[in-house]
Formats: structure tokens, sequence, C-alpha cells
């Protein structure tokens, strides 16, 4: 399950998207349209800099702008950097793996192999997705009825 915080990560990068290329955008307008406390998404926006994917200018003509083109952020790159990894648990992590605790060998742990192919798959699909694809809620939701 994803957290709050990536929630609120991947909505404030997409009202970025929206916004590229139109110069900064106040703190105050991302959190007001995308119902994200202000306070939180400082802490998020500060992480997304970090990372390279945000850039940002204090001042009264400052704010912040994708620091990468938005057809080059995928959601897999965003949840990974907000959330360490794409698995649903630590053994079927590619670049944050441990060993599960009380469990058997990895070689021979069917639930392991199991969510490796989870893993895979939503990261395959993740990866596929960048922030300038358009993800129109209606169709997947009506598909899903």
């Amino acid at each position: 399950m994803l957290s709050q915080k990536t929630r609120y990560a991947i909505r404030a990068m997409q009202h970025l998207a929206d916004h590229y290329g139109k110069g900064p955008v106040q703190l105050a307008d991302i959190a007001g349209a995308q119902k994200i406390p202000p306070k939180f998404l400082t802490v998020i926006l500060s992480e997304l800099s970090r990372s390279g994917l945000v850039a940002s200018q204090r001042g009264k003509d400052g704010g912040y702008w994708l620091g990468v083109s938005p057809i080059d952020i995928s959601y897999g790159d965003l949840i990974r950097i907000m959330r360490g990894s794409l698995a649903l648990v630590p053994c079927a992590s590619r670049y944050a793996h441990e060993t599960c605790k009380n469990c058997v060998e990895e070689e021979n742990c069917r639930t392991r192999a199991l969510m490796l192919q989870v893993r895979d798959k939503t990261a395959n699909l993740l990866d596929s997705i960048n922030l300038t694809d358009i993800v129109d809620a209606d169709i997947y939701l009506q598909a899903a009825e």
C-alpha cells in the first residue's frame, strides 16, 4: 500500500507537470489545489528536490517547478524515491533487499517467488507511465466495475 506521503508526492508532481514550462508554482497553490497540508508538502518537495526531480527558488517570484521534463519522470521512479522500493516484501526488493525474519530459506520460499513476479509486473507497468501520460480516472473506474 502506498503511504500518504507517497500519494501526496504523486499529486504534487502531477500538479507541477500540469504547470511545466509556465514558471514557478507557489507552495500554497499546490497545497490548496491538491489538498495537501503545507508543512507536509514542504518536506515532500524538499525530498524531491534532493533527488533532482524538483527545483525551487525562494522569494516573492519563487516557487517550485519540475527539475526534469515530465516525460522523463515515471511513476515507478517517483514511488521508488518516496518509498524506497516497489516490492511488497523486503526479500523481493531489487534495490533494498532484506532477508525476511522468521521465514524459510529464500530459494525455497514460494511467497517470495510470487512477490518477485508481482514486483516485476508492477515495475514494468509503473515504469512505462510517465507524468505526461494522461491517466483518466473515469476509464479505470469503469473498467473495475
